[in-house]
């Protein structure tokens, strides 16, 4: 949707509209809660509790009146922004992740000496025989993205109990 300015002041119209209808939501709701009822059972004065009330109404309604005007006023991204925002940037891989059968393969072959990381190339290999890892500089970034290496290819901490939670479930499988 492009936002011209007729479409911005039908956005803002709107915006506006539903923050008015939730403060008069709210102050029909005030409206019907039985303050006298709830004042005696707590012991407070009936006349004291509904300015409470009324105050609070009061109050959530000029929040959702500042809201929607706030809302309003902002400015929507550019269509050409709003294509180049990446919807997986607060994404992020866990160091508590389980890992996937490559990826425990590969902490175990780095834990046992079998594979290394290349120095310089921040991509893993294989030290003597056996086989190499399939793909390497991936699988070295996967691995360093979950802080389970170092940069030179030694388990962390995070690493080595990445290792057990995949040797775990590897020897529930069999």
């Amino acid at each position: 949707m492009d936002f011209d300015d007729s479409n911005r002041e039908s956005f803002e119209d709107l915006v506006r509209s539903i923050a008015e209808e939730v403060g008069r939501s709210v102050e029909r709701a005030a409206d019907r809660v039985d303050v006298e009822e709830i004042a005696h059972s707590i012991g407070v004065d009936p006349d004291r509790a509904r300015e409470w009330v009324d105050m609070a109404a009061s109050w959530v309604r000029a929040q959702a009146d500042s809201l929607g005007d706030d809302l309003a006023s902002q400015k929507p991204p550019a269509p050409e922004e709003r294509a180049s925002e990446d919807p997986l940037r607060g994404a992020a891989a866990h160091p508590l992740d389980l890992p996937s059968d490559e990826q425990g393969a590969a902490l175990a072959g780095l834990d046992s000496g079998r594979w290394i990381v290349e120095p310089g190339s921040e991509a893993l290999a294989a030290r003597g025989e056996g086989p190499a890892p399939s793909d390497a500089l991936d699988l070295y970034r996967e691995l360093r993205i979950r802080d389970w290496i170092t940069p030179d290819g030694e388990l962390t901490l995070a690493g080595r109990h990445a290792l057990s939670r995949w040797l775990d479930v590897a020897s529930l499988r069999r």
